[in-house]
């Protein structure tokens, strides 16, 4: 049978990560999709790449293949070493019998019977030809959702872009945003990834949460933080004061003698879920602008009845 280069048909280096080996992949998938590449041996090539990342991806068969030396070439004759068999254990995850029927002697003969029967060669080269199907690739990017989306849940229309693969328009989507839903979480819609091939399904599109700039709030992960401007005499008489969340208006109260930089923290009013976030509020003292002479005349009034030296610790007397 002839020897199969894994690593120049994905035209990578043998010293190649896995990022490395999937994106090549891709790009050959994308290069040679039977449905939309006009080479006239798309198919084949189509199949050898999946041949190959299915070898290449997988720690167990990688290092297998790789004891076979590298001074093979694709082409060249070669037979199954004695005892091949008996050498290696590999697992059967992500792989079927739909893809063994199209790869290669090759493939067949070296890891093909761990996976069950091995068809005859006239078999598997119909099912090459005529009923090898295989799920499209799965999609990754991201999507910005505001703050108020993840207190109420929402539905949120989307525009996917068209697909190289397979000529379709551009597509708008209804995107369900869970209540609760955080920071980096992952929001999978199933069958809007890439294409599938002969009949087999299509990937899924995978959607990174993140959250756009707010107004009025930050997270910092589960918890809703809001800087809440407040008066000197509130700060030092104590008040109760209206502030918004997403959910509505709350009245909080803040204790006399307050400073700029105090956090009140109200329990369970930050993200939803099973383990709530809070709500920090920190307090930041606001010194209004004093123009007129009664104004004036109000401070100093107060600078006579409060001697106080907010720098006392510097051993100065003013």
């Amino acid at each position: 049978m002839e020897y199969r280069d894994y690593y120049a048909i994905l035209e990578i280096p043998r010293d190649a990560t896995l990022a490395d080996i999937k994106r090549a992949y891709k790009k050959s998938a994308r290069k040679y999709h039977p449905d939309v590449s006009k080479d006239p041996d798309a198919q084949r090539k189509f199949i050898q790449a999946k041949e190959a990342y299915e070898v290449l991806k997988d720690p167990q068969k990688r290092a297998a293949y790789d004891q076979l030396g590298k001074d093979w070439h694709t082409g060249q004759n070669f037979h199954v070493p004695p005892d091949w068999e008996g050498n290696f254990e590999f697992s059967s995850d992500g792989f079927n019998q739909g893809d063994a029927a199209a790869f290669s002697d090759f493939f067949e003969s070296l890891f093909g019977g761990h996976f069950g029967h091995r068809p005859d060669r006239a078999h598997r080269t119909r099912s090459a030809h005529q009923h090898f199907s295989a799920k499209g690739e799965d999609i990754h990017a991201k999507v910005q959702i505001d703050i108020e989306d993840s207190f109420h849940g929402a539905v949120r229309s989307l525009t996917l872009p068209a697909s190289p693969l397979d000529g379709a328009q551009s597509q708008t989507v209804n995107l369900k945003i869970p209540k609760g839903v955080r920071e980096g979480q992952h929001i999978r819609l199933g069958g809007k990834g890439m294409p599938g091939h002969g009949g087999g399904a299509a990937g899924d599109l995978y959607l990174e949460v993140s959250f756009r700039p707010h107004p009025l709030y930050r997270l910092e992960q589960k918890n809703l933080c809001l800087s809440l401007p407040v008066t000197p005499w509130e700060a030092a008489l104590g008040a109760k004061i209206k502030v918004p969340t997403p959910t509505g208006a709350i009245e909080v109260t803040v204790p006399a003698n307050s400073v700029s930089g105090k956090i009140l923290r109200l329990r369970g009013r930050g993200l939803p879920g099973t383990s709530p976030g809070d709500m920090l509020i920190t307090l930041n003292i606001v010194q209004p602008k004093v123009e007129t002479e009664q104004e004036k005349a109000l401070f100093r009034q107060m600078q006579d009845l409060m001697p106080f030296n907010p720098r006392s610790q510097f051993g100065f007397k003013s």
